[in-house]
């Protein structure tokens, strides 16, 4: 954190000074670790038996927060008598398992009953031998800390310090945190990871409370902002689901009826939903066409960028528009990325510089060693100058969900233009090409509301993008004549469009007052309240009136600082402690009161109890604090959502010196392998590549580089790229410090510099050394510093639930020496990774062209099998 999350790292420093026990458990010794009171080594892809352990831990020690557990989570929850957890003969594999199919019949994983989630029979005992809490007891019951040395490397030692120091850190009046950031999520069970986090953390109460939960430390100024309002393939923003394509959600009818819950915040679905459809089309969406439901894109299959990538290579696309990223560099496998891209008959690239995927026809490595050759490339890239991040105006939003204003600084340079204008100008262009058309595939296109105002240079007024975004009553009309629910003449922003007509009429003045028949329009409800009826830019406030920060910037939603905070108070409505309240009863009021917004209905008593006859929020208990779940409580155990599994279990990398200590399965059964010739991996403990390697990212640069090493006093600071490894390993391989060192996987072979380090350490598996190195991924072909691509070697993978590849634990060889240059590469690397062979050298792999090779996860299963 200290290393990529400077700026936030700040605050756990002063936390340190006031008291706070930090952990960091990485492979590698940092800068985080270096600042640490605990400092954990563990190998690359062993995180959930770790914290597994941990779990495990706290329950045989009974050392969990009783009462929270009891009431806020769902631990007294009856199963299905049909469920079979992995444990079970440690297969591995929960119930449902489809091996055609590559996917789950998730139906044995819900509760008993009659397959609702919202009013769950429940033993407050805890006892019954089917209960959430007996049943995460004993799929946990393995997960000693012998095992966790076996698999992490973890002494058991050291394990117990970890444990009574987070246990110590838990309680009434004490609260702990977990960050986290690409070392859990890039794994192919990177989502379980956090999911064993949510488990620990709902073990100690510490959801929902000052100074607790799980924080996301995203790798951007506005990561959160860019799923909030996604850049996602299958969530339309405010995480609502996009509508599936495979006939079961044909209509709007159909779509509502199978996203709508009965209870909780997304009884409320359609009201979102219908207002982002208002929001797209304003008038054009009315109820007679299902508020232009048709126009909206179906998911179909697997949509994610690896898809795509696939489809490049095998000539089935013509072109790509690629804004604000780099997969020549960063993405995985990128010799095989760029070696796509030269397949594509045109590309639109959007930078502040020419980074590799704008130059990599004429300056890559594979130019330089005769795999490609300009003159065959037939791809023409248009090169599109950028404004930076002070050049334009508009909102990030951060790890706490806090949109915070940017005013722009200076105007771009030359021809430089922000995101803003290019996506409004080339719409404007395309509205105008498709009002000239006659062809049904271009009526979304002149469905579209393109109201926004513009300022002198052409780019749309973004604040009047914000207003949108926030929602509005729909009526102009209603705005004149005034009326209760419309809010009258008062509260109306950017009130006409681009001809100067009215447009809308007043602010909404949060998600509670969007509708569902038209009259409310929201471009994501979850931000709802962020520029409402009085006209204030609450992202742009900055007048902190408590240690929460209300007043400075905007959180969603309903500028809730803390989230769930309904379960920072007791069941009974009292805080749980002086030292650690947050939101309580007040009996006198009959409402919820605080230092927060509270995130529960104002009015529900804690004693209320729904008589199982009600919907929305009225059919979430008064002692229940997790609003947006049907039953109201936090998942310990998942009952519908996940593709992989209800509880997390341990899974080896798909590429990993060692065999699954645990189960007979070695990878994640539901996980996407993108089976290929060109993206092969290794089977377990292949003796050809014997190393453990994972990722980072340095202070001194950013991703892939387009931001940092064209810069020269960053590249100066970190002018090459390097492997770091222990002097155990550096003697057995006889490399000297700074050497020249070739790293070999499957997918390719890069050169770097020997960084030998006691900051990586050999670790013992069961009687085995394993060695791991970590190697930066900043690094290309283009700009004044230059080096190897790190992503060269990582293969491109799918974790089941969002297709985000592994990248941080994959094997590799090291030799000793420079790569060949040119073409004398290909023999070079013949030797150490013959050409021959099957694709699925792993043998849980599945071969090329089985329905399983390339069926994708999350969205892309949805359909094939019952999912619900």
């Amino acid at each position: 954190m200290a290393e990529a999350h400077p700026v936030g790292f700040r605050w756990v420093m002063k936390a340190k000074e006031r008291g706070a026990t930090i952990i960091h458990v990485d492979p590698r010794f940092s800068r985080t670790s270096a600042l640490a009171d605990i400092w954990v080594p563990i190998r690359a892809g062993g995180d959930i038996a770790f914290l597994g352990g941990l779990v495990r831990h706290i329950i045989e020690n009974e050392l969990f927060f009783r009462e929270y557990v009891l009431h806020f989570t769902n631990a007294s929850c009856i199963l299905r008598e049909d469920f079979r957890d992995a444990e079970e003969g440690a297969t591995g594999v929960f119930s449902g398992w489809s091996g055609e199919q590559c996917g789950y019949d998730r139906r044995t994983w819900l509760y008993k009953g009659d397959g609702g989630l919202s009013f769950p029979e429940r033993d407050l005992s805890l006892q019954h031998p089917r209960c959430v809490f007996q049943t995460l007891r004993s799929h946990f019951a393995r997960y000693t800390p012998e095992m966790v040395e076996k698999i992490c490397g973890i002494p058991p030692a050291l394990f117990h310090k970890v444990a009574d120091a987070l246990v110590a850190a838990s309680g009434p009046d004490k609260s702990a945190a977990i960050c986290y950031a690409l070392g859990w999520t890039q794994h192919s069970k990177g989502v379980q990871i956090i999911r064993t986090a949510a488990i620990l953390q709902l073990l100690l109460g510490n959801i929902g409370r000052p100074g607790g939960g799980i924080l996301a430390l995203r790798g951007h100024a506005s990561i959160q902002g860019s799923t909030d309002i996604p850049t996602l393939y299958d969530t339309l923003p405010g995480y609502l689901p996009m509508p599936r394509g495979d006939g079961t959600e044909t209509t709007l009818r159909d779509y509502l009826a199978r996203q709508t819950k009965p209870t909780g915040l997304w009884h409320s679905l359609p009201a979102y939903f219908i207002s982002l459809l208002k929001a797209y089309y304003g008038k054009n969406a009315t109820v007679e066409n299902d508020f232009g439901y048709n126009w909206i894109p179906k998911i179909t299959s697997n949509h994610s960028f690896f898809e795509y990538l696939y489809d490049m290579a095998d000539g089935k696309m013509e072109g790509m528009f690629m804004m604000g990223q780099n997969p020549a560099v960063a993405a995985a496998n990128s010799r095989f990325e760029r070696a796509s891209l030269s397949k594509l008959k045109w590309l639109v690239v959007r930078e502040m510089v020419e980074i590799e995927a704008a130059t990599f026809w004429r300056d890559s490595p594979e130019i330089e060693r005769d795999e490609l050759r300009a003159e065959d490339i037939e791809t023409e890239v248009f090169l599109f100058p950028a404004a930076g991040h002070a050049e334009k105006e508009g909102a990030f939003t951060q790890t706490q969900r806090m949109l915070q204003w940017r005013q722009k600084a200076v105007d771009p340079p030359g021809d430089a233009r922000s995101e803003a204008w290019f996506m409004h100008q080339l719409a404007l262009r395309l509205i105008a090409k498709a009002k000239q058309s006659n062809d049904p595939l271009d009526e979304p296109l002149r469905a579209l509301d393109w109201w926004y105002p513009e300022d002198e240079s052409g780019d749309p007024k973004m604040e009047a993008v914000l207003a949108e975004i926030n929602g509005w009553y729909t009526n102009p009309d209603a705005a004149v004549a005034g009326g209760d629910d419309s809010g009258g003449s008062d509260g109306i922003v950017f009130g006409v469009d681009r001809n100067n007509n009215p447009h809308h009429g007043p602010q909404v003045d949060g998600y509670p007052r969007l509708k569902s028949d038209g009259s409310t329009a929201s471009g994501c409800w979850i931000y709802s309240g962020v520029l409402g009826p009085d006209k204030i830019n609450k992202a742009n406030s900055r007048n902190s009136k408590d240690y929460l920060g209300h007043g400075w910037g905007f959180v969603w939603p309903g500028d809730r600082r803390i989230i769930y905070n309904r379960a920072s108070a007791s069941p009974t409505g009292e805080p749980w402690s002086d030292r650690k309240k947050l939101i309580w009863w007040d009996g006198a009021q009959k409402k919820w009161t605080g230092i927060d917004n509270p995130d529960f209905p104002l009015e529900k008593s804690p004693e209320f109890r729904p008589t199982g006859n009600e919907s929305g929020l009225d059919g979430i208990p008064g002692d229940s604090a997790f609003i947006s779940h049907e039953d109201g409580l936090g998942w310990l155990y998942v009952p519908s959502g996940l593709q992989d599994g209800p509880l997390p279990t341990h899974y080896e990398p798909l590429e990993s010196p060692v065999h699954n200590a645990l189960y007979s399965r070695d990878t994640n059964p539901a996980v996407h392998w993108f089976t290929r010739q060109e993206n092969r991996f290794a089977p377990p403990g292949d003796p050809r590549f014997p190393f453990v390697l994972t990722t980072y990212r340095l202070t001194e640069h950013h991703t892939a580089g387009g931001m940092s090493r064209f810069l020269s006093h960053l590249a100066e600071l970190q002018p090459e790229l390097f492997a770091e490894m222990s002097p155990e390993l550096a003697v057995e391989l006889k490399i000297g410090n700074g050497d020249h060192i070739s790293i070999v996987s499957l997918r390719g072979a890069i050169e770097a510099r020997a960084l030998v380090s006691r900051r990586i350490r050999p670790l013992h598996l069961n009687g085995k050394t394993v060695h791991q190195i970590a190697m930066p991924f900043h690094f290309g072909s283009a700009g004044p510093v230059k080096g190897g691509t790190t992503n060269d070697l990582i293969p491109i993978s799918g974790e089941p639930n969002v297709t985000i590849m592994e990248a941080k634990a994959l094997t590799c060889n090291i030799v000793p020496g420079r790569l060949p240059r040119g073409p004398a590469f290909e023999d070079w690397l013949d030797k150490y990774v013959p050409k021959g062979g099957p694709p699925n050298l792993h043998p849980e792999q599945p071969a090329a062209g089985a329905p399983c090779a390339r069926a994708g996860g999350g969205h892309g299963l949805e359909g094939k099998i019952d999912n619900r």
